[in-house]
């Protein structure tokens, strides 16, 4: 049987149980908008996130990643956004009131984890849930692949390292 996540914080001295979860309010490009473009082009809930810039509009879905912790029951999960096509994006909508045929689409990672820095952007597929929980996200890896994350969500991590990132989510550096 898998053990419950528990950890006292280095950082603040606290007993933390549970596994860890941290989530983005918006994806990194709706931050980066001025507060004028948020007003004009941007549209922000809970779930889903429209930017119609003029030259063109991007779709946004809020989603789950899991990070595996080994001998633990429950995974790390990151709260994060993923990028949809316009069609994608409609499916999902249309999901919410019926399961959809095809469950996953494309999209990219659409946050910055700062535990899991990098220069490049994450390719990952998205599976809509028929229980009406939030999509699931599976990284793509690659033969050669060395992002931290994605070896960390296809391999999972140690108890140990599932401290380090909740105590640097927590408390930063």
């Amino acid at each position: 049987m898998a053990a419950i996540f528990a950890f006292k914080c280095r950082k603040c001295d606290e007993l933390h149980v549970g596994s860890p979860s941290f989530a983005f309010d918006a994806p990194a490009t709706y931050k980066m908008l001025s507060d004028q473009e948020r007003e004009d082009w941007a549209e922000l809930t809970e779930d889903l996130c429209v930017i119609a810039r003029p030259e063109g509009t991007q779709y946004y879905v809020r989603a789950i990643l899991e990070v595996p912790i080994h001998g633990v029951q429950e995974p790390f999960l990151w709260g994060i956004w993923v990028s949809a096509s316009e069609h994608s994006f409609h499916r999902y909508l249309d999901s919410y009131d019926k399961p959809p045929e095809d469950p996953g689409f494309f999209g990219w990672v659409s946050n910055i984890i700062a535990a899991y820095p990098t220069q490049k952007s994450r390719p990952a597929d998205v599976y809509m849930q028929s229980d009406g929980t939030r999509p699931r996200v599976v990284l793509h890896r690659a033969e050669d692949e060395d992002d931290a994350l994605v070896i960390d969500q296809h391999e999972g991590i140690s108890i140990e390292r599932a401290q380090q990132l909740a105590e640097l989510a927590l408390h930063g550096n």
